[in-house]
């Protein structure tokens, strides 16, 4: 919450500093946001179980609101590019017959996007829909408390590659190319968690559905 107070006292700031050459017409566009990202985590197989975890158990990962930065290219005034860049960090409990557990620490994720987007001006509000790859690239993850209980040392998720869906609107606040906007995007992606023993042994494979939501808001300067 600290991390979205700062972002928003820093947007006001930048929204009221006329040192910006920006310009509505422009082919570059940068975003400065604060983003909620909400994944699912839920355990899609059970791909190796040697711990013995119970039937029907499942896990949940955390939401998290962090700070983004987006910039996007127009080719024309209608179709551009769009790229972001955050980090994101999550943790993994249990859920179920696991409820109460803990199961993933730390969880860094770098979600590597790139969207194509189209645009429709309807004057005041200028909507616009986007498709493209994203890579999940995930690093730094820990075995929780339970996890560590079970004899697990160390964890290891897979880097995957996904699609994400986006959906949203740029309102503009000035004919300089400064503007507020509203994004939202659906990712769909997968990731292997490999848990392992101080011995090297793999103990438990799980793979999970992240399929998170990505919503955002914050402003636009068009240069």
């Amino acid at each position: 919450m600290r991390n979205v107070l700062y972002l928003t006292a820093a947007l006001a700031a930048a929204a009221a500093t006329p040192a910006f050459a920006t310009n509505a017409d422009g082919r570059l566009q940068v975003k400065v946001l604060a983003t909620g990202v909400l994944p699912d985590g839920k355990i899609d197989d059970l791909k190796k179980n040697l711990v013995g975890i119970p039937a029907g158990s499942q896990t949940k990962a955390n939401d998290n609101v962090v700070p983004t930065l987006a910039i996007e290219y127009y080719a024309t005034p209608a179709v551009s590019v769009e790229t972001i860049c955050c980090f994101t960090q999550h943790h993994v409990n249990g859920a179920g017959p696991l409820a109460g557990t803990d199961i993933v620490d730390h969880v860094l994720i770098l979600p590597a996007t790139l969207t194509l987007k189209y645009h429709v001006n309807l004057g005041p509000v200028r909507p616009y829909v986007g498709v493209g790859p994203s890579l999940f690239i995930i690093f730094d993850e820990k075995p929780g408390a339970t996890a560590r209980a079970l004899g697990a040392t160390r964890v290891k998720m897979s880097n995957e590659l996904g699609l994400a869906l986006q959906a949203g609107a740029d309102v503009p606040v000035s004919d300089k190319g400064i503007g507020v906007t509203f994004d939202a995007k659906k990712y769909f992606m997968n990731t292997t968690a490999h848990f392992y023993t101080a011995s090297g042994v793999e103990a438990l494979e799980t793979k999970h559905s992240l399929d998170p939501w990505v919503v955002s808001g914050g402003a636009y300067f068009r240069f």
